[in-house]
């Protein structure tokens, strides 16, 4: 494929500064190449406590809320004019999760993502952005 023919672009968003400036690239890129936009965020379950963790209730209000607020990111896309935007929410560890299953789900040509987290340990002992362009199948852009 030719780097400069993107169908589709994967962008993770976390709120952090990073991600917004990844989500603001993504967007820009797939208005441009009329790709498709898929905006993933990941809810880390190390955020929760054991008792969290076990309610079934918190988790799924946890998960409702991030897929309203991944919504608003679509809206964003949207009204900016990327015509085919949609969403993916998942749990787990977010490189991961990205690189093992959703990268195999969607489909992407291109990942977008932020070089720095919004919080968790990640953001001090060690990087997701690193282990997803380390790890993911597909061309991986770091933005700062």
């Amino acid at each position: 494929m030719n780097p400069k023919e993107l169908k589709k672009i994967l962008v993770g968003v976390d709120d952090s500064p990073d991600a917004q400036l990844a989500f603001r690239y993504a967007m820009n890129r797939a208005k441009n190449d009329h790709a498709g936009l898929v905006i993933v965020s990941v809810s880390e379950n190390d955020d929760m406590n054991v008792y969290q963790a076990l309610s079934k209730d918190y988790v799924s209000e946890k998960r409702k809320q991030l897929m309203q607020h991944v919504a608003k990111y679509q809206q964003v896309a949207q009204r900016f004019g990327v015509e085919d935007v949609s969403t993916v929410v998942a749990e787990g560890n977010p490189g991961k999760v990205i690189v093992d299953e959703v990268i195999k789900d969607v489909k992407p040509d291109l990942l977008v993502i932020g070089a720095q987290a919004k919080s968790g340990i990640e953001k001090h002992f060690g990087s997701q952005a690193a282990y997803m362009a380390k790890y993911s199948p597909i061309s991986v852009l770091v933005v700062r």
